[in-house]
């Protein structure tokens, strides 16, 4: 898996013209084994770590990204997000911490693409397969990219690779957050536990089985059926967006594969 990924990489930025790559660095197992993936992709020279703390993020955050970056010995720079977050919040009364979390996850993004342009490097992702079939990430904030290692990925499967590849284990045994507000972790968020819902999304989709015979497998009907209605709603999330057809060749609908044009 780890060559697979690797090779993607380097044949995706590559393909695209470009030498080097940028990521958000958060403290946690899937921005730490991205990086780590790059690194031996493109070598460390050209892996751009940026740290984008806010007010509000736990301190050990912080501490757990700069030690990626020192492990990787990769180059970074550290942006407080706290100036330009909490202007718009507070000019528009943004209260409620679903909407500020959003708010932080697109100003982070924002960062992000504006060094890709000053570095000339694309942005790589870092979300997971668990996280993108739940939904579980802001669009165009941290479910925006160029590329991503990581997509095909169920969670469990990303901690099993970040431990064979000699990830630390602080970071690896961490509680998963994205640290948007005190106290907030993924599974506490999402209401289901990884080490539960990724066997139920396995054979859910992957697999394709039924509701019968998930239930059959020891998934009790309630969780089948909340987990089945998640993935359903937030199937935007995971589209490019959905264009009016009007011409014979559309871009996403007829226009996908441009084969002819040596790409």
């Amino acid at each position: 898996m780890r060559e697979v990924l690797v090779r993607f990489l380097r044949d995706q930025t590559t393909n695209a013209d470009f030498a080097k790559v940028v990521i958000g660095i958060s403290g946690g197992v899937d921005s730490a084994l991205v990086a780590a993936l790059a690194v031996d992709a493109l070598g460390k020279e050209n892996v751009f770590g940026v740290m984008m703390p806010h007010r509000s993020s736990n301190p050990k955050s912080l501490e757990d990204a700069a030690s990626v970056v020192a492990w990787l010995g990769i180059r970074s720079q550290t942006i407080d997000i706290s100036p330009m977050a909490d202007v718009y919040c507070e000019a528009n009364n943004v209260g409620d911490q679903l909407r500020r979390g959003n708010v932080m996850a697109r100003t982070r993004m924002t960062v992000l693409y504006d060094l890709s342009a000053r570095e000339r490097a694309l942005v790589i992702g870092t979300s997971n397969k668990t996280e993108l079939l739940m939904g579980y990430g802001t669009q165009f904030g941290d479910l925006a990219c160029a590329l991503n290692p990581l997509g095909d990925l169920y969670k469990t499967q990303v901690w099993q690779l970040a431990e064979a590849m000699g990830i630390p284990e602080a970071i690896v045994r961490k509680k998963p957050s994205a640290d948007l507000w005190e106290g907030q972790t993924d599974e506490g968020e999402m209401g289901f536990a990884y080490a539960e819902l990724d066997p139920l999304l396995f054979q859910m989709i992957d697999q394709r089985r039924s509701d019968e015979e998930l239930v059959k497998s020891g998934f009790a009907m309630e969780f089948v059926g909340k987990v089945k209605e998640r993935v359903r709603k937030n199937q935007f999330k995971r589209r490019p967006p959905v264009i009016a057809k009007i011409s014979y060749r559309t871009v996403n609908v007829d226009f996908r594969y441009v084969r002819d044009w040596d790409i």
